[in-house]
């Protein structure tokens, strides 16, 4: 406790522990609406997507936001447009999609001789949060849960019953594309410190684990958001005790409450 302690002394620790947080709570409330509306994919798309971009841009001495942002972002309106049009055949394609960008974003790094650059983008790294991202993560945050309060109705409408909200004139396809932005904004914003190959987990994991615990939309979202920052603390504080990657301390945390969830679960 008292290591633990003297780590939150360090201005960098607690820029990750803020910045994380934020980021977390809020990957998580979009998480909810992904895994319910079978889009569990599209956050795993992006992040893939993320390291290509920010391969290349490491490549071509390009500050990484300048070519990631804009890549993700695009990448988001595809991906949902895809999923929206052909169901299971969308799922498939966003894997290949996925598994193609990785393999692109591998092979530029280890032709233009960046590989050992991309390992903290991979796995996430605390030092890498600067105070721009913890102002960023700060703005973003503000941004989701606005547009989650201010959209609950329609949002909670869309996720159970799309048909229905489509038979009252509610525009869905601009309301997918609300949701596609906002996850390309969290994806962006966790890359530093989750890793690209890991923000997936921090949006999808909590909203599973949530969904075996709660009962309703509105108890789902609290508890997922309520998981997920218990789970970016502890670990994180694993990551600096064991001396992992932060990003792989938050997803084996996760993980390790949804075995307990699970396991809880079926004992009751």
């Amino acid at each position: 406790m008292n290591e633990v302690i003297d780590l939150l002394s360090y201005p960098f620790v607690y820029r990750a522990l803020i910045a994380g947080s934020l980021i977390s709570v809020c990957a998580s409330v979009l998480g909810v609406i992904l895994v319910l509306k079978h889009y569990s994919l599209i956050g795993h798309g992006l992040s893939e997507i993320g390291f290509a971009s920010l391969s290349l841009s490491s490549a071509l001495k390009i500050p990484a936001m300048y070519v990631a942002a804009p890549s993700v972002f695009i990448a988001s309106f595809v991906i949902m447009f895809v999923s929206r049009k052909y169901k299971t055949a969308g799922d498939i394609a966003i894997a290949a999609a996925s598994s193609s960008a990785l393999a692109a974003g591998i092979a530029v790094s280890s032709l233009t001789g960046t590989a050992s650059n991309m390992s903290s983008y991979l796995f996430g790294s605390v030092l890498a949060v600067t105070e721009n991202d913890l102002l960023l993560s700060v703005i973003l945050s503000f941004i989701v849960i606005s547009v989650f309060i201010v959209l609950y109705n329609r949002l909670f409408l869309i996720t159970y019953n799309e048909d229905y909200a489509r038979s009252l004139g509610i525009n869905t396809a601009f309301y997918q594309l609300i949701i596609s932005v906002l996850t390309a904004m969290i994806v962006v914003a966790g890359m530093k410190l989750t890793g690209t190959l890991l923000i997936s987990g921090v949006i999808i994991l909590p909203a599973v684990t949530a969904k075996i615990i709660a009962s309703g939309f509105r108890s789902l979202v609290i508890m997922s958001g309520i998981i997920s920052f218990i789970a970016f603390v502890f670990g994180l504080i694993a990551s600096f005790i064991f001396n992992i990657p932060a990003g792989a301390g938050v997803i084996l945390m996760n993980t390790m409450i949804l075995i307990i969830a699970r396991v809880v679960r079926l004992k009751k």
